[in-house]
């Protein structure tokens, strides 16, 4: 693969750039914000610039509500040979792309586990993708070269490409990204109901519970809406077990006295599974690689 194009240039877009431009490849750079492209281009992401010929991939770095319609429109254009995105919601967009009459064949869905609470081309970085997983989720149309080149780049980027089922992925991030970014915005945001002398006790602790609830909200209204399916199985889970939490603490409240009735119990077996759950990841590196020995803390 000698020639790309990124249609986006946000975070991940001009992260993908960059890290291109460190492998001796020039990106054309295009973005319905020209201003956005001249920004990626002056970092040093490539060139803002449509091609003059297809080039060989083309990654869509839009939304996921927006990825069908612009595959069809660079398609119809002939931007390159083959595509990929790089959205964080598959079923969805892939169907869109079907029913647009889109060329399935020269597409493989892509997502790159990878992301920064802050946006735009500024907040780019070249090692974005070190050693996390770059999902791929080629349509059963998905051509041997479309596939190849899609592997390709996620390599380039330093990632670990990891094939998986549209629904398969959706059903994984919602539990590992997008209810956990929902659920951080919640708590962040019940901190507008504190006090100064309230929220100038806030500790570390805080801090990191809700670092990801800074993420862009348009953005993530649309990922939210776009796995909403998904997004509610997990929820709704989560929903039961602090309707559980609540039961045992309004126990507590109630019969202070009861120290060790049911209601304790239960509150410890909540506390406790988180620990387990935690205990999963523990020893992972951001992307799902297992640490050993000093590296895990041990």
């Amino acid at each position: 693969m000698r020639t790309v194009a990124v249609v986006g240039t946000g975070l991940i877009g001009t992260s993908i750039a960059l890290a291109l431009r460190a492998r001796g490849i020039t990106p054309y750079l295009l973005d319905d914000d020209p201003e956005a492209a001249r920004t990626a281009a002056g970092l040093g992401a490539g060139v803002a610039e449509v091609p003059r010929t297809p080039v060989d991939l083309a990654v869509l770095a839009v939304p996921p509500q927006h990825v069908a319609t612009c595959l069809r429109r660079q398609q119809t254009r002939g931007l390159a040979h083959d595509f990929t995105d790089v959205s964080s919601v598959k079923v969805r967009p892939q169907r869109e792309a079907a029913e647009l009459g889109c060329d399935l064949a020269r597409f493989v869905g892509g997502h790159p586990m990878a992301g920064r609470e802050r946006s735009g081309p500024l907040a780019a970085l070249p090692d974005l993708f070190h050693g996390r997983p770059w999902v791929l989720t080629p349509a059963g149309r998905a051509g041997e070269r479309a596939v190849g080149r899609a592997t390709e780049l996620a390599r380039l980027c330093g990632a670990r490409p990891v094939v998986m089922e549209p629904a398969q992925h959706d059903r994984a991030v919602a539990l590992v990204s997008h209810t956990p970014h929902l659920v951080a915005s919640l708590l962040a945001g019940r901190l507008l109901d504190g006090e100064e002398s309230q929220l100038q006790l806030a500790g570390q602790g805080l801090r990191d519970a809700t670092r990801i609830a800074a993420g862009d909200a348009g953005l993530w209204t649309d990922i939210l809406s776009s796995n909403a399916a998904a997004v509610v199985e997990v929820l709704t889970e989560l929903a039961g077990e602090l309707e559980t939490a609540l039961g045992a603490l309004r126990e507590l409240a109630e019969a202070p006295a009861a120290r060790d009735a049911g209601g304790r119990d239960r509150l410890t077996a909540a506390l406790a599974r988180g620990v387990r759950g935690r205990g999963l990841i523990q020893g992972r590196a951001p992307g799902g690689l297992r640490l050993s020995g000093a590296a895990a803390g041990t």
